[in-house]
């Protein structure tokens, strides 16, 4: 859709950095810029900030630690930490695949942008960009377009930063972006989290099935073969334990998600709630102990994409570089998350039959890590466009990596801070890579030295 920004829509041109997306990086990202003097606000489609962890209801944060220390330092470490204290089960020195209590994480990023003067607006769907083509043909962002109930309103800033997930603020603006690896458009399943409670804690806790995936493959695979739950087709799965009684679900596959067609998109919703309950069928049917008295209390308001839109940036991070254990001159931080990228729905049902698969994954040892270059965050051409989060700019099996929130948030931070050290009407790059790395050292982030 394209908006004529010569009609008359309200122009909010008060502030400096405009982050489209509340999601992990979309938040840090304004806490960067806005706790260096730079007004800022987020424009959010739904009604919380947070992203899969809070709307998302994805139950738990993948590892902080490349298992010798945390990495993911800065605004990443600081609300990670915060999100814990609200957590009483949880240890306070815990870092890998630590529960989120998604209630508690709402109410601690809205402290933490209202303290640091962060406006924010819900409801918000960015839906155009008004772009500038200058001399030697880079172009720069003058204004983008939200809707709010049926009304438009128009938002100019010094600095935009694209954290949708979907690169949705990109491909609106007009710059080329990617969807799969480019000779098809097959990208990862999503899946719709939920919550269940009732469960029966003593048995939760105790029974060995539940303490590992590779304990519950028997019981997941059961589930899926017994034909009685057709649309739960996965052989593993996680959880994890929220609160009294309460356990979180990062379970079951939904293929044909894609978030650019409505009317998929809003079909996954409908097959994701048919699954959980089918998924909630099966464990109450085959651990009768554990769950045969729970309830489905929740499916997340917001589907779990994995995988969606990429943008072309000034560079493409590789799975050679993540292979490499690269290290880059322009790094805005660090990552060690293994290669998880699912299986198709042929090669899961391949494993369901017993048979194996390719299998892609890759982890690092302990103390590795690789770089991310702040390259991979600069939008190609564009003068002050950024992007954080799932969407940046990077081959498809790295991006299974990199998408996960202990990263978005280190990628938010850098994006944020970048945004606010740019000049005023000044391409980004005119900001030294060096000065930013000075900056984000300041402020946490880790980096290999």
């Amino acid at each position: 859709m394209n908006v004529d920004f010569t009609a008359s829509i309200p122009l909010d041109d008060s502030h400096d950095v405009v982050v489209a997306g509340g999601g992990p990086a979309g938040c840090a990202a304004a806490l960067a810029a806005a706790r260096r003097g730079k007004r800022t606000l987020i424009l959010e489609a739904g009604t919380a900030l947070g992203g899969m962890g809070t709307l998302g209801l994805v139950p738990a944060w993948c590892p902080f630690s490349d298992k010798e220390k945390i990495i993911y330092r800065g605004i990443a470490q600081e609300i990670f930490e915060d999100v814990k204290q609200g957590m009483a089960h949880i240890k306070k020195d815990a870092a890998d695949w630590v529960p989120i209590d998604p209630e508690y994480y709402k109410r601690v990023l809205d402290k933490k942008v209202s303290e640091a003067g962060v406006d924010v607006l819900f409801g918000q769907t960015v839906i155009s960009a008004a772009v500038d083509v200058l001399p030697g043909g880079q172009k720069r962002v003058s204004h983008i377009a939200a809707a709010y109930k049926g009304s438009l309103r128009a938002y100019a800033a010094n600095v935009f930063i694209d954290s949708t997930g979907d690169a949705d603020l990109t491909a609106s603006a007009g710059f080329p972006t990617l969807y799969g690896d480019g000779e098809t458009e097959e990208v990862q399943p999503a899946t719709h989290c939920f919550m269940l409670s009732n469960v029966d804690e003593y048995h939760y806790h105790s029974d060995p099935v539940m303490q590992s995936v590779e304990n519950l493959k028997p019981v997941s695979s059961a589930i899926s073969n017994s034909g009685k739950y057709p649309l739960f087709k996965q052989h593993a799965f996680n959880h994890s334990p929220l609160g009294p009684g309460t356990v979180g679900f990062n379970a079951g596959h939904l293929w044909q998600t894609d978030p650019r067609d409505p009317y998929a998109y809003s079909a996954s919703y409908m097959r994701g709630r048919e699954l959980a309950h089918q998924l909630h069928e099966g464990l109450k049917e085959y651990l009768p102990h554990i769950f045969g008295a729970s309830f489905l209390a929740q499916t997340a308001p917001a589907m779990g994409i994995r995988e969606s839109r990429r943008i072309v940036g000034d560079y493409t991070l590789t799975v050679e570089d993540y292979l490499g254990r690269k290290t880059f001159s322009d790094e805005i931080g660090r990552n060690c998350y293994y290669l998880d990228v699912h299986l198709t729905e042929e090669e899961s049902e391949r494993v369901l039959a017993g048979k194996k698969v390719k299998d892609g994954s890759e982890q690092y040892m302990p103390g590795e890590s690789h770089g991310l270059p702040r390259g991979m965050l600069a939008v190609a051409g564009a003068q002050n466009l950024l992007a954080a989060g799932r969407n940046v700019s990077c081959d498809r099996r790295v991006q299974g990596s990199i998408r996960v929130m202990p990263v978005c948030l280190v990628m938010g931070q850098a994006a944020g801070t970048w945004a606010a050290l740019a000049g005023k009407g000044k391409d980004l790059r005119e900001v030294e890579a060096k000065l930013l790395q000075t900056e984000l050292k300041k402020d946490g982030a880790f980096f290999s030295s």
